[in-house]
Parts: C-alpha cells; sequence; structure tokens
C-alpha cells in the first residue's frame, strides 16, 4: 500500500473522523492487538498537536503521514506549532505528576510504540510499531 497523507483542523473534534480512516488500515497491517497500541498512540500525537503545538488555532492544520505495509506501520504527525523540547517534558509517573489530568501523552506513546522519536523542534513526531516476526 502507497503512502497515505492527511491534513486536519486544529480541532479535536477533527481527530475522530482521521482515526476512523486510519483504523482499518493499521488494523489490516498489524495482528490484534497491536493495532489498539498504535491507535491510541496516535491519539495522544493527534491531540498533542492540535492542543499543545497549533494551541487550536484554526490558522494552523495538523498534517499526517502514514506509511503501512504488512507487519508494519509508520506514522509521522506535524503540526505547525513552535514545537517542543522533549527533554523537558514532565515525568508522568513522578509522585508529583501522578494525580495530574494531563501530561501523559509522550509516556503514551513511547510506551505503545516500538519507536518514537521528535523532530524539527518537537513539531514532528515520528512513530513505528512493528508487529511480531514469525
Amino acid at each position: 500500500m502507497s503512502t497515505l497523507q492527511f491534513t486536519i483542523p486544529s480541532k479535536v473534534e477533527a481527530i475522530e473522523p482521521l482515526m476512523e480512516k486510519l483504523g482499518p488500515v493499521i488494523s489490516s497491517n498489524l495482528p490484534p492487538g497491536e493495532d489498539a497500541q498504535v491507535d491510541l498512540a496516535l491519539r495522544e500525537a493527534l491531540a498533542n498537536a492540535v492542543i499543545h503545538g497549533n494551541r487550536l488555532d484554526s490558522r494552523k492544520k495538523v498534517h499526517v503521514s502514514c506509511f503501512p505495509r504488512k507487519g508494519c506501520v509508520d506514522l509521522i504527525v506535524r503540526d505547525e506549532g513552535p514545537g517542543f523540547d522533549v527533554a523537558a517534558v514532565a515525568d508522568p509517573l513522578a509522585n508529583e505528576n501522578l494525580l495530574a489530568d494531563h501530561g501523559r501523552g509522550v509516556y503514551l506513546m513511547k510506551a505503545m510504540m516500538d519507536e518514537v522519536r521528535f523532530a524539527k523542534g518537537g513539531k514532528q513526531v515520528h512513530m513505528r510499531k512493528t508487529g511480531p516476526v514469525h
């Protein structure tokens, strides 16, 4: 399958329609269970891009690239915001952050995906999930 490209507005309501398009593509390329992890990581990346990256600015967009192939899915999510320093993100497992109502997105992406890296000063996240090799 070829690369899929999407652009959504910086609205939380735009996330679900995109997930409905990408869900079947992700599911058809990964084993059951693996696709649920990608779903969660992608939702977190999209929410971070819309809310924290673009700060819900209707003039800014979120760009998503999906590179599916049997047994592997690569995703890139890019926002048009100022970026951030991933090293400065607070540890959500630290005692003082356990009850916080935010701050777990990066942690969840890293926990759910096999590879996560940030580029372009934090404006872009690259994620990869590879199914088990038999």
